[in-house]
């Protein structure tokens, strides 16, 4: 007791459960069949689905009690031994629903929960998630063990008289367990929140050890399978996984690219997105999301074959909102082109793109290059022919535009970042 119930370890049959209900963004039956498609990816197969229309959830059991009878007949015939609901359970509606469905119940908070922990490789990406599940079990314990605190409660209070009544019993081992359980929950959560802290402060480092360069950061952002590994993995070499399922990175990848024009970026891989994302990930997932934040340009990934991509596009700027980077310049990029028959004609200043088949990358760098123009300046020096070294330079980082050799001097003019530009002028021959 006390751990997270993972999907798929013996290869369980769910129900999935979700309600109809009037909400911003995704529709209901969009987002039961987006959860399916994570139960599957969690190791699930699906019994089947069933949902209710309803103004708002039922406090005690969310379906409400005849439908929750009737889920229950679904899940039996079905052979189900699991119900995984579309929405966030209370931990009290989880407890009900259990007792109600005689099944395991998890939602779509801890289905995703689970998808991380199957994904997370590096120590770093372990650490976020197990911080995420206890933050999530948290409030939860209590559910863990009820069935003692019914079992002494009743029989304290089938003990007839006395003034303390149901009282007597209730501080037996059972409840002496779940505070222990609590408190070592708590010790755990600080211990790795400790760790994490000093996650925070290595990549503060790095990142500032970057932005001395200066090589400006663009990070991928966007919904999960959008199609950002693979346009990494082209872009860069990276061999970062880029399977056909949700969250197949969790861990922050970031390589150099180079521009057309020879100015060097810094090209960052992160967690995609998803409708409902579970606030405690994003929590645990700060240090990771930094890059994000601190990003002087945003590629937005979008999946252009998706009949939800509009969605899928509010769901990823709602989370830049929370996470600070709302206001970060960015330029959409249309993902998956080839699996259109027709290609659509993208909004102003969109990228229509196939990763996959690198259909449209020049476009997407010749896009990039001129977003991040104001990090280059054009300078205008004459330099002695023996610094070889900042002609160099300036040929392999920068974009020369003019280049005239006369008696030992070489009049230059080109466009280069600003740290480059101020070594050229430093070294310029006075009156030359």
């Amino acid at each position: 007791m006390g751990e997270l119930y993972t999907v798929g370890q013996t290869r369980d049959r769910a129900i999935l459960v979700g309600i109809e209900r009037k909400c911003e963004g995704m529709s209901s039956e969009d987002s039961l069949a987006e959860l399916k498609a994570l139960a599957v990816s969690a190791g699930a197969e699906i019994g089947a689905t069933v949902s209710q229309k309803l103004k708002a959830p039922d406090p005690k059991t969310f379906i409400g009690k005849g439908k929750a009878a009737e889920v229950r007949e679904i899940a039996r015939v079905a052979a189900a031994n699991l119900a995984v609901f579309d929405d966030s359970l209370s931990p009290a509606q989880a407890r009900n629903l259990e007792n109600e469905l005689k099944l395991r119940v998890i939602d779509r908070s801890q289905l995703i929960l689970d998808i991380f922990a199957q994904r997370a490789r590096t120590l770093e990406g372990k650490l976020q998630v197990e911080v995420a599940q206890l933050s999530y079990l948290q409030p939860r314990l209590t559910r863990q063990w009820s069935h003692l605190s019914r079992m002494r409660g009743g029989a304290a209070s089938s003990g007839g008289g006395g003034g303390s009544g149901g009282m007597v019993g209730t501080r037996g081992p059972g409840e002496t367990q779940l505070e222990v359980d609590r408190r070592r929950l708590r010790e755990r959560l600080t211990r790795l929140r400790d760790r994490l802290r000093e996650v925070e402060r290595t990549r503060g480092i790095q990142r500032k050890r970057r932005l001395e360069v200066p090589y400006p950061t663009v990070a991928l952002v966007g919904y999960t399978n959008s199609g950002k590994s693979t346009l990494m993995n082209i872009l860069t070499g990276a061999q970062v996984d880029a399977a056909n399922r949700p969250f197949s990175t969790l861990d922050p990848t970031i390589r150099r690219l180079k521009l057309p024009n020879h100015m060097v970026v810094m090209l960052a891989d992160t967690v995609g997105f998803i409708h409902r994302l579970p606030h405690m990930l994003i929590d645990a997932f700060k240090a990771t999301l930094e890059e994000v934040r601190t990003a002087s340009l945003l590629l937005h990934i979008v999946d252009a074959s998706s009949p939800q991509a509009v969605e899928q596009m509010e769901v990823v700027d709602r989370v830049l909102e929370e996470i600070g980077a709302g206001a970060t310049d960015r330029i959409i990029v249309m993902n998956k082109i080839d699996l259109l028959e027709h290609r659509p004609r993208p909004g102003e200043g969109a990228v229509p793109l196939s990763a996959l088949h690198g259909i449209g990358l020049d476009n997407l760098l010749a896009a990039v290059a001129a977003s991040l123009a104001e990090f280059r300046e054009e300078v205008n020096v004459n330099l002695s022919a023996n610094r070889g070294d900042l002609i160099a330079m300036a040929r392999r980082e920068g974009e020369v535009l003019a280049e005239e050799y006369h008696d030992g001097i070489v009049a230059m003019r080109a466009r280069v970042g600003h740290r480059l530009a101020g070594r050229l002028r430093k070294a310029a021959l006075a009156g030359a």
